[in-house]
């Protein structure tokens, strides 16, 4: 009974341990997260984070048309959103970073090999994503949506409406540009070799047109500016995978290469 007891108390201290880091770690991300908050409310503030969000929109109204608010409280809530959105992403450098110092102890240097340019690559890419969503698509999705617009309608989106479908191009594009990490992840945890990611290059080229399709607004311009950079971006990740395999084989992989020539 001794030994059972023993056994759990020298296993509950480093369990707390943990819980204990993983507290700070978080505590420490919300403080950036907040810290971030606090100055882009101070400047340029929450009201004029919306009209930059705003901005490709409004360049492609009709003269002196605006956004409106059919809600009470979106004026105040709507940019208040926009504000912590914001924050959290310009904070997110130092949230993965707490992220990667509470799980880099427990790894093997060629897992750190693994993990680090991923999480970089990932984070970069998904930015690349927005940033493309924001200053290409936005602009050749909206002057073609009002082309289309009869001259008897005043177009006067509302401010909530117009959020809801900026996230989810932001999150779609972010998402579609990370297509070289998951080729990437499945090469090299082996799920997938590399040559069967080849060949499946034809089927992927449809899924593309697919996926833009069903989450891109029911026009060419944004379909094929989503789908035209995942299929180039897929054959990135397959000239990225066959590199990044070579550079982060355990010692024992490189043993039992060596040993099978």
């Amino acid at each position: 009974m001794s030994d059972k007891e023993d056994e759990l108390a020298g296993t509950e201290q480093p369990f707390v341990a943990h819980l204990v880091e993983l507290r700070d770690r978080l505590i420490k991300a919300m403080i950036a997260v907040g810290v971030v908050a606090a100055v882009l409310f101070m400047y340029p503030g929450p009201g004029a984070l919306y009209d930059i969000l705003a901005a490709p929109l409004i360049a492609h109204l009709p003269k002196g048309a605006t956004l409106i608010a059919t809600s009470v409280i979106s004026p105040f809530l709507v940019p208040l959103k926009i504000l912590l959105m914001t924050a959290f992403l310009g904070a997110l450098p130092v949230v993965l970073y707490q992220a990667w110092a509470f799980v880099a102890p427990g790894l093997y240097s060629h897992e750190k090999k693994l993990v680090m340019p991923l999480v970089v690559s990932s984070t970069v890419l998904f930015f690349v994503g927005v940033a493309f969503c924001y200053y290409f698509v936005f602009g050749q999705v909206f002057a073609f949506i009002q082309s289309f617009a009869p001259k008897s309608i005043t177009a006067a989106p509302d401010i909530e409406a117009y959020l809801s479908f900026v996230l989810t191009m932001f999150l779609a594009f972010g998402l579609a540009f990370e297509v070289p990490v998951v080729v990437v992840v499945l090469a090299r945890m082996g799920i997938v070799s590399v040559e069967k990611l080849k060949a499946f290059r034809g089927y992927f080229v449809v899924l593309a047109f697919v996926i833009a399709a069903v989450i891109t607004p029911p026009d060419v311009v944004s379909q094929l500016a989503l789908a035209i950079p995942m299929c180039i971006l897929y054959e990135v990740g397959l000239w990225a995978a066959t590199i990044f395999i070579r550079h982060t084989k355990a010692p024992d992989e490189d043993a039992t290469v060596s040993s099978t020539k």
